[in-house]
């Protein structure tokens, strides 16, 4: 400790003290609280994953436009470009998104107005492969044996229909019919 003490000075120990407080308080510092409008954005599932990349004057200059909002930025965007006379190219710039991006918002715009901004369900949006016809079929085979189980009702599916349906599939058409008869 001795050779330490020769070594260092008075200020070094000082600024060695200060800076463990310091590097202590910021390790067990808090995390940031959510924000609950971030949140919201994120289920709703409008929440712009790059706001950095916002530089339209609006959004930096006044707290009423959230470039966080992909709803407000896309909605912006367009405005820029059909009223404010902007390029396509310079619009999408400064709103963080890409050329593609703002036709098919403009498009969706046309089309559905406001709500064609709005983010659209990915993916099928009913099972596809369940017609009425096949639902029939799997309600009247488990009406006639109810010890049938999912895959084996998918086997049948597939030899009558020549079509696979996945056995979770049958099940939640089952219980969909189901709660139709009650």
């Amino acid at each position: 400790m001795r050779y330490l003490n020769n070594w260092l000075d008075k200020t070094d120990w000082i600024d060695i003290i200060v800076l463990t407080l310091q590097l202590r308080d910021s390790l067990m510092a808090k995390p940031p609280r959510s924000d609950p409008k971030q949140q919201s954005l994120r289920t709703q599932g409008v929440l712009h994953h790059r706001p950095e990349a916002v530089t339209d004057e609006l959004f930096r200059q006044l707290d009423f436009f959230d470039p966080r909002d992909l709803l407000q930025v896309k909605y912006e965007m367009l405005r820029r470009v059909e009223t404010d006379g902007y390029s396509v190219s310079a619009a999408a710039a400064a709103f963080g998104l890409s050329r593609p991006s703002f036709y098919e918002a403009r498009a969706a715009w046309q089309h559905e107005g406001l709500a064609g901004l709005l983010p659209k369900k990915r993916g099928p949006h009913s099972g596809y492969k369940l017609t009425d016809e096949v639902v029939m079929f799997l309600c009247s085979a488990y009406t006639n044996n109810a010890s049938l189980t999912p895959p084996e009702l998918a086997a049948q599916v597939e030899t009558t229909f020549g079509i696979q349906v996945h056995p979770r599939s049958i099940e939640r058409a089952l219980q969909r019919a189901e709660k139709k008869r009650r």
